[in-house]
């Protein structure tokens, strides 16, 4: 999962980018409103982070933009007001969800998960594979009932391929799943390196991860 974290506020910033990098998302982290959209300019996110009351501006004008623009990405906004007001205006300019600082930041992984899941469709947390299941949401895979240990890197690498499993999942596609703009000495081939490693996990588990030449890689299930 990519996400966008939009904060200016250095402490909660780096607090909510550990908890969920901790849960795989490769967290890109913007500022000030502009910063914002830069990064929206030029990056697809699964998920958006965004603060209401920015150094210069609203987050609610993000939100207004991206939504005239026809852009669904799904939004949850963060903000320290507790006028019902301002939380109606803003779920009718489009945002999907919304917190009250301070809050959990269990809540916020757990909300952040839940609209992930849901702009993919998914109806069950538990994805059967052949002999493997998958659990996006707990962030586990089992083979025959027995844990098969993936890294954080490997477990989004293998979300992104179920999620599309059948279908063709570009090179860009992946590396943009696992690693954020912080992250500027990996270059692409990195991904080459992780869908190794997985490949080699799954072993003879009747998964495969297939290489399409030229396009990227698609997840088959023997059988």
């Amino acid at each position: 999962m990519r996400l966008l974290l939009v904060e200016d506020t250095y402490d909660m910033a780096e607090a909510i980018m550990i908890r969920l990098e901790r849960a795989g998302a490769a967290c890109d982290l913007a500022r000030t409103l502009e910063q914002a959209r830069e990064c929206v300019a030029v990056q697809r996110y699964d998920v958006i982070v965004l603060d209401i009351n920015l150094p210069d501006g609203l987050g609610t004008d993000l939100l207004r933009e991206m939504r005239a623009r026809g852009e669904r990405t799904p939004i949850l906004m963060l903000t320290a007001e507790f006028s019902v007001d301002d939380r109606v205006s803003s779920l009718n300019w489009g945002a999907d969800d919304y917190l009250v600082k301070p809050f959990d930041h269990r809540e916020l992984e757990a909300r952040v998960r839940a609209l992930y899941r849901r702009e993919a469709g998914e109806k069950s947390e538990e994805v059967a594979l052949g002999r493997l299941r998958f659990n996006p949401g707990a962030r586990t895979l089992r083979l025959d009932d027995e844990p098969l240990p993936l890294t954080r890197r490997e477990i989004s690498l293998l979300e992104v391929l179920v999620r599309n499993r059948g279908k063709v999942v570009s090179k860009e596609r992946l590396f943009e799943s696992i690693f954020s703009f912080e992250e500027t000495d990996v270059g692409m081939n990195a991904v080459e390196l992780y869908i190794a490693r997985l490949r080699k996990k799954l072993g003879e588990t009747g998964v495969r991860i297939a290489t399409q030449r030229g396009l990227g890689y698609r997840l088959d299930i023997d059988g």
